[in-house]
C-alpha cells in the first residue's frame, strides 16, 4: 500500500520508457504497423501497461488496460483524419521522476508520463508534434482558400457562360472541380508526415 502511494506521489506509477529503434521489433505495436505500406516507427514510448507509437502515417496506442492483464486494445489515429493540436511538455519538478508530454489527436487527449532520463528524446518528440500542429493549422487555412477560389471561379464562369452546350459545360466544370479538390486535398491534407519526424527526431 505504501509503495503504491509513494509511486503516485513521485509520479512513477506507470512511467514510460523511450524505446530505441533497434528494439522496435520487440514491442507489441510493431505487429500492427502497416509495413506493407512503408509505414515506419519514428518514436515509441512503453510503460508497464501501454505503448505509444508515432509512425509516419499514424499515432498507434496499444492500451494494456492494466499492467496485470494481457488483454490489449489497439487504437489507431491516422494523421490525415485526426489533427494533432494542444501540444504541451511538462518537465520534472524537484521530486518528480517523470516528464509529461500532452497533446490532442482528433477528439482524443493524451497525457503520457516518461522517465525524466529521457527528457532530451521527449524534447525532440515535442518539437515534432509542435511542427505537425502548426502545419495542420496552416494547411487547413490553405485548403479552405483553395475551395473558396474554386467557388469564385465557378460563380464567375456561370455569370459569363452561355446556355449553348450547357450539359458539356457542366461535365467539364464538374470534372475540373473534382480534379482541383483532389489535388488540393493531396497537397494540404498529407497522409505521410515522415519528413517532419526525420527532421526533429534524433534517436
Amino acid at each position: 500500500m505504501f509503495k503504491k502511494v509513494a509511486a503516485d506521489v513521485l509520479g512513477i506509477g506507470d512511467v514510460g520508457t523511450v524505446i530505441k529503434p533497434e528494439d522496435y521489433d520487440k514491442v507489441d505495436a510493431d505487429d500492427y504497423i502497416l509495413h506493407e505500406d512503408d509505414e515506419k516507427i519514428y518514436f515509441l514510448i512503453k510503460s508497464k501497461s501501454d505503448e505509444y507509437c508515432f509512425t509516419n502515417l499514424a499515432f498507434v496506442h496499444v492500451d494494456g488496460l492494466s499492467a496485470a492483464s494481457k488483454k490489449r486494445t489497439l487504437r489507431r489515429y491516422n494523421y490525415a483524419n485526426n489533427k494533432i493540436k494542444n501540444v504541451l511538455l511538462e518537465t520534472a519538478g524537484t521530486v518528480d521522476l517523470d516528464v509529461e508530454i500532452k497533446f490532442s489527436i482528433g477528439q482524443n487527449s493524451y497525457s503520457i508520463d516518461v522517465h525524466k532520463k529521457h527528457l532530451d528524446e521527449v524534447k525532440d518528440l515535442y518539437k515534432a508534434l509542435i511542427k505537425i500542429a502548426e502545419t495542420n493549422h496552416d494547411n487547413d487555412a490553405l485548403f479552405g482558400y483553395a475551395k473558396q477560389s474554386l467557388d469564385l471561379a465557378s460563380n464567375t464562369l456561370n455569370r459569363i457562360g452561355s446556355e449553348n452546350n450547357l450539359v458539356d459545360q457542366f461535365k467539364d466544370l464538374n470534372q475540373f472541380a473534382f480534379n482541383w479538390l483532389v489535388a488540393a486535398r493531396k497537397k494540404y491534407v498529407p497522409k505521410d508526415l515522415g519528413h517532419i519526424f526525420e527532421k526533429y527526431i534524433n534517436n
